[in-house]
């Protein structure tokens, strides 16, 4: 079994809180699909991780981010398994 600490004294925002050329930090995971957790670390979400939200699709879903010096296209949906907050530019 594998724990994943969070910080206790933020505050948990989503994605569409930060705007495009705003930063945020990855805190945490929210209880979900375990197996698309999994997906998320891989690709290098893992907490404490700083990333940049790029830009949104016109209909504001996917969103494009900036992380570990690669461009990740993600979904609202994929996006709410991630507690962020927002991170220092």
């Amino acid at each position: 079994m594998h724990l994943i600490l969070i910080k206790e004294s933020l505050t948990v925002l989503t994605l569409s809180d930060l705007k495009p050329g705003e930063v945020g930090i990855i805190c945490g995971f929210h209880p979900g699909d375990k197996v698309y957790r999994r997906k998320l670390l891989a690709m290098g979400l893992t907490p404490n991780t700083q990333f940049e939200v790029i830009r949104r699709a016109p209909l504001g879903d996917p969103v494009q981010i900036r992380v570990r010096d690669f461009y990740l296209s993600l979904r609202q949906k994929e996006f709410a398994l991630l507690k962020i907050e927002r991170g220092k530019e």
